[in-house]
């Protein structure tokens, strides 16, 4: 066990070493300063021009919003149609059929959104080309569109009073040639060399040693799964996901995933201090971030170490069932740290089963992605933590008596207002979703959706929504999901919990960012200092406990003391 633990802190700690220069280099990356990389500037300006695009056009926020959208919609029907007609094109050696129209609805979605909430099993629910062409291609574009949003609070910040905020098109570029693809050659050649498949052959048949012969799919998988977790996606090419003994062929690998699901996300706040030359504002937006990551890791490390009661008084022993569930490879240890980091981080990708973890453990993991602040997605996840940042101003604001500033700019009612409706859309969603299926189920408990009754199944309703909402993707998969119920309704959740938490912190920085820049005096609040720090994670963790623990106490809670 000890030797499990030395692995999980070898981890975290290889994670910062790495997302600390990262930060470093992404900063100098969107200030356009010289890096190892400018070898690729033929190459994208060779996609500038093809593409119509004057990547030194200046735009405001509404332009920059304007885009995302649109080149965003434009992508949901290009994957929504190419999903429906799979089966009538190439690249399809096994004869998987067509999705039906509401799982490509809600699978083209979902891609899109950077969830990759999956109704489908990878080897029968996709082809080699809409796994490349439509999962892969999105898993790197939805990860750069947020990248490209935050990138613009970036500018905003650093700017003192300006309407130009860089170029949409040069960020959503840049990110993918000079971050996302050179990062994922490395990470897909490790998992190559350690046994992930990565050709193009149709399923292989073995014969196991207990004489059944067995079909076991293959494909071109190491590209996908590096930049599922590079791009903090987490959809699996195989329905196992990474517990499967190809997508996650040994320990290396599976530190090397796990490294991968995190650097981004916190080389992102590295790299607003350096870009907008506040470091000390971004080390202490890290430490609250880690301090709510730790307080969520610990406990579910604790839990799934010491096993489950129930299981002992059946006469097994505890230890024993700790591994229920698990990667038995990797040890109850390193599935605590994933479920933890994967619901965190927003990726969603397991190595091990979440429908199996201990009631407190799934507590945690849908608490983290409840708060959806503690590091996040890429991108996205400084712009959840960014709404925080504006209530905790505002707050603070009306305790001293002072008019809230935050980085030279008055924060007046229009940010506070917007704010306030993405910090409730958040629970609102999951909720109101929640609600629904319960009202569903109790008129009608001859529906096909819970394999598990009372506390468990309500666990598995309350985990689908905040998955969605979350952009997360994990699931209790003890729920059937693949219904046009399912499929619609977190269809939307996931529309809404994706573009209105970019739009909203998209629109603050602008609005911010245009008005007149009041430099720093004695009466300034400082959101720079611990005390600016604890603020900030109080607000998240008083809005996050109004909101959820009422839904928390009727699931997890309720199951956890059922065990004893």
């Amino acid at each position: 066990m000890n030797t499990e633990l030395l692995g999980v802190i070898a981890t975290y700690v290889l994670t910062l070493i790495i997302a600390i220069p990262l930060g470093k280099y992404i900063s100098k990356v969107f200030k356009g300063e010289k890096t190892w990389l400018d070898f690729l500037n033929p190459v994208e300006r060779f996609i500038y021009r093809i593409c119509g695009i004057n990547p030194k056009e200046e735009m405001n926020w509404k332009q920059h919003l304007k885009a995302l959208v649109t080149i965003n919609m434009l992508w949901f029907v290009y994957a929504f149609f190419l999903l429906i007609f799979q089966d009538k094109l190439p690249l399809n050696p096994d004869g998987n059929p067509g999705q039906t129209p509401d799982l490509a609805f809600n699978t083209a979605i979902s891609f899109l959104v950077n969830c990759d909430l999956q109704h489908y099993s990878g080897e029968s629910g996709l082809t080699y080309l809409t796994q490349l062409f439509v999962i892969t291609f999105l898993q790197f574009v939805s990860a750069a569109t947020g990248i490209a949003a935050l990138v613009v609070l970036f500018k905003a910040f650093r700017d003192k009073t300006t309407t130009k905020l860089g170029n949409f098109w040069e960020f959503l570029v840049k990110t993918n040639t000079r971050l996302l693809l050179p990062l994922c050659v490395v990470i897909a050649l490790i998992l190559s060399f350690n046994g992930t498949p990565a050709s193009y052959a149709g399923k292989d048949t073995i014969v196991t040693m207990q004489g059944d012969t067995v079909g076991v799919s293959r494909g071109p998988a190491a590209g996908m799964i590096a930049i599922k977790h590079l791009g903090t996606n987490g959809g699996g090419w195989f329905g196992a996901n990474s517990i499967h003994p190809l997508e996650n062929p040994s320990y290396l690998t599976n530190m090397t995933e796990a490294i991968a699901q995190m650097i981004i996300p916190i080389a992102m706040i590295f790299a607003l201090g350096f870009f907008i030359n506040r470091r000390k504002f971004s080390y202490i937006v890290f430490g609250v971030m880690t301090a709510g990551f730790l307080l969520l890791l610990v406990p579910s490390m604790l839990y799934e170490i010491n096993g489950n009661p129930a299981i002992a008084k059946m006469g097994v022993s505890q230890l024993t069932g700790a591994m229920e569930g698990k990667e038995v490879r990797f040890g109850p240890a390193a599935t605590g740290y994933w479920s933890t980091i994967t619901t965190v981080i927003s990726t969603g990708s397991v190595n091990g089963f979440h429908d199996s973890t201990m009631p407190l453990t799934g507590m945690m993991e849908m608490v983290g992605m409840m708060t959806n602040a503690f590091y996040g997605g890429c991108g996205v996840g400084f712009l959840n933590y960014f709404i925080f940042v504006i209530i905790a101003v505002f707050i603070s604001g009306l305790m001293v008596g002072r008019t809230p500033e935050f980085m030279g700019h008055k924060v007046e009612a229009k940010e506070v207002k917007i704010a306030a409706l993405v910090a409730l859309l958040h629970p609102f969603l999951i909720l109101s979703g929640t609600a629904l299926s319960s009202y569903m189920i109790a008129h009608d408990p001859t529906l096909p959706w819970l394999n598990n009754p009372g506390y468990h199944g309500f666990s598995e309703m309350l985990y689908e929504y905040t998955s969605a909402a979350a952009n997360n993707g994990s699931g209790f998969e003890g729920l059937g999901d693949n219904n046009i119920f399912w499929n619609v309704t977190t269809g939307f959740v996931l529309i809404f919990s994706r573009f209105l938490p970019i739009l909203g912190p998209v629109a603050i920085a602008g609005i911010l960012a245009q008005k007149k820049y009041i430099p720093e005096s004695a009466g300034t609040l400082k959101t720079d200092t611990a005390t600016f720090g604890i603020m900030t994670f109080a607000v998240i963790i008083i809005l996050a406990a109004l909101a959820f623990f009422p839904a928390l106490v009727l699931g997890p809670i309720a199951e956890h003391f059922s065990l004893y």
